[in-house]
């Protein structure tokens, strides 16, 4: 499946932004769509995740209570709605699928173009 991620932009601490992370082809049921980020200077880490077939989800704790992933089957379309964003959420946010319920970025495979967040304060 091809992946990419939109809705990026710079926005202030507080705001809220909607990514998100578009596949063509199929998502099939035991998938598990991701979302990464990677910020200036650091490796690349887990944000967040739901199982297409059930919206199971998990959280990164930094992000936990303030982060919502969601999906629109009908548009093949996974989201992250971020609220209550943080100068430390500025980053490179990347979608990725897996069929491991998991948060090792080596566990997800066709990574999209990321879309870039910053938060200014």
């Amino acid at each position: 499946v091809q992946l990419q991620a939109s809705g990026g932009g710079v926005v202030q601490a507080g705001d809220s932004l909607r990514l998100s992370c578009a596949a063509s082809g199929r998502i099939y049921s035991s998938y598990v769509m991701g979302w990464f980020r990677r910020a200036p200077g650091k490796d690349r880490e887990f944000v967040a995740a739901m199982r297409w077939s059930n919206t199971r989800t998990m959280y990164a704790d930094s992000v936990r209570g303030r982060f919502t992933v969601s999906k629109d089957s009908a548009k093949n379309t996974v989201y992250l709605q971020m609220n209550s964003v943080k100068p430390d959420d500025t980053a490179v946010y990347y979608c990725a699928a897996s069929i491991q319920w998991s948060r090792q970025t080596s566990e997800y495979f066709d990574w999209g173009q990321g879309t870039e967040v910053t938060v200014s304060s």
